[in-house]
């Protein structure tokens, strides 16, 4: 069973920056792909980014490609979203997940292992 902990989102302004943390327990975190999600009010959960359980590979959104990054360290059980370039249309709870089933995956239903969310809110 895997038990995840988002952390590091905030109220920021258009163009800034920010990190994303996810902190990881209760299993062999290097065995689960991981991925990042992210919901706004009265839309469907979308997906952010992915990365495979080596960290060797990732996929992304197009809407984040070239802005978000996303990275992890088994070491330290915890996967990251640098979050570059802010605009106000990222605004949004942002949750990660794990699989142990999938290599990388951008559909919310290959995800077994879910967190609580971290608000992310961008003003313009």
């Amino acid at each position: 069973q895997l038990q995840l902990v988002e952390s590091g989102g905030g109220l920021v302004q258009a163009g800034d920056s920010l990190r994303l943390s996810c902190a990881a327990s209760g299993s062999t975190f290097s065995g689960y792909a991981m991925g990042w999600f992210r919901q706004a009010p009265a839309k469907e959960r979308e997906f952010v980014a992915a990365i495979h359980r080596s960290g060797g590979s990732s996929s992304y959104a197009d809407s984040v490609k070239g802005r978000f990054t996303i990275s992890r360290d088994n070491a330290k059980n915890t996967v990251y979203l640098q979050m570059n370039s802010l605009k106000a249309e990222d605004t949004a709870v942002y949750y990660c997940a794990g699989s142990r089933m999938i290599v990388l995956g951008n559909r919310p239903d290959w995800y077994d292992y879910w967190g609580q969310g971290t608000q992310v809110t961008v003003s313009s």
